[in-house]
């Protein structure tokens, strides 16, 4: 984290790290203000002091690589880093990471992250690849740096930058939206039309098992997301291919659910009708972050894919779906 001083006596610019992106505001703040109270920076956010590359933000943004958050002077919350707590990360865990590697190159890593495995840190989780980073340093000098994130739930590519250099580009992709990033979803039932665009505003809300995203028209900020039936059984299960246009929360599990084809296993937004029922269909959530397609930060293109997790290809071969190729394509290339 870079931080010079404002022009206003005491104001601090700080600028997001590339290991900090995907975090939210108030958590980045909590972590380097330990010291502010909740409510003191919901004030601070309200009447504008705090702000994210100038603009007015909410305590739930969540944060991108390089951009330039300022913080009015804290009298009682001097800048404070704090050590995380030493975690003994079993060799296992890190011997798998190190096998998810899909492409290393000077400046860029993918891996293919595995189901239940966090991206970040958070309450009760002390295994994520945020904590593992150190064992994919190979032969550079620099940790690599985490650019965009995955549910815990989700599998598949994960992009990975190998010095600063590469997390800006990588990063300026992402918000540029030159990342064209392609997945791959088992629903119940089939979506009508067969092909599309979902347009559904969503909204983070707090409920009594914690934060959940909720479709709202009035106060939620725009989502979209294309899909495309790759193949279906009868009515009841179809594969999806689906490209999330903007980057919400939860975005494309909220929009298949919305459309009444819930994304099997994810009974958090589809309840009991997001399981097929039986023993012959794993449980654990079917999305699968399938390739991505983005400028490399050295030029040219670079298109990754990441193998279905076990589940996820069990269900396939269950159904009876068979690659053809055409589930690989992504959106840019067809007429949506």
């Amino acid at each position: 984290m870079d931080e010079r001083q404002d022009a206003a006596g005491g104001v601090r610019i700080l600028e997001v790290a590339g290991d900090e992106a995907g975090a939210r505001l108030d958590r980045w703040f909590k972590r380097h203000f330990p010291n502010v109270a909740h409510g003191k920076l919901e004030k601070l956010l309200r009447t504008g002091q705090v702000r994210v590359d100038g603009r007015r933000a909410k305590s739930a943004l969540r944060l991108e690589a390089g951009q330039k958050i300022r913080v009015p002077p804290v009298n009682d919350a001097p800048l404070i880093e704090r050590p995380a707590a030493p975690v003994r990360i079993p060799d296992r865990a890190l011997d798998d990471l190190r096998a998810a590697v899909l492409h290393k190159d000077d400046d860029v890593l993918v891996i293919n992250k595995a189901p239940g495995l966090a991206v970040q840190g958070g309450t009760k989780t002390d295994l994520h690849v945020d904590a593992m980073l150190d064992a994919l340093r190979f032969d550079s000098p620099h940790r690599p740096r985490l650019v965009h994130r995955l549910d815990k739930d989700t599998s598949g590519v994960l992009l990975l930058a190998r010095n600063p250099a590469a997390a800006a580009a990588l990063a300026a992709a992402f918000r540029s939206k030159t990342a064209q990033k392609l997945y791959w979803a088992i629903v119940v039932g089939v979506p009508r039309p067969s092909m599309g665009r979902i347009d559904l505003p969503l909204e983070k809300v707090a409920g009594p098992r914690g934060e959940h995203v909720v479709a709202d028209d009035g106060e939620g900020k725009r989502a979209a997301t294309l899909f495309r039936v790759v193949d279906h059984v009868g009515r009841r299960a179809a594969w999806v291919a689906l490209s999330p246009l903007t980057g919400r929360t939860h975005q494309l599990r909220v929009h298949m659910a919305a459309i009444g084809t819930p994304i099997v296993g994810d009974g958090k937004y589809g309840g009991a009708e997001a399981f097929l029922g039986g023993d012959i269909v794993s449980r654990r959530l079917h999305l699968h972050a399938r390739a991505i397609r983005l400028p490399h930060p050295k030029g040219g293109e670079l298109v990754i894919a990441a193998p279905a997790p076990a589940h996820f290809a069990a269900t396939l071969g269950t159904l009876g779906f068979e690659a053809d190729g055409t589930a690989d394509y992504f959106f840019s290339d067809l007429a949506v």
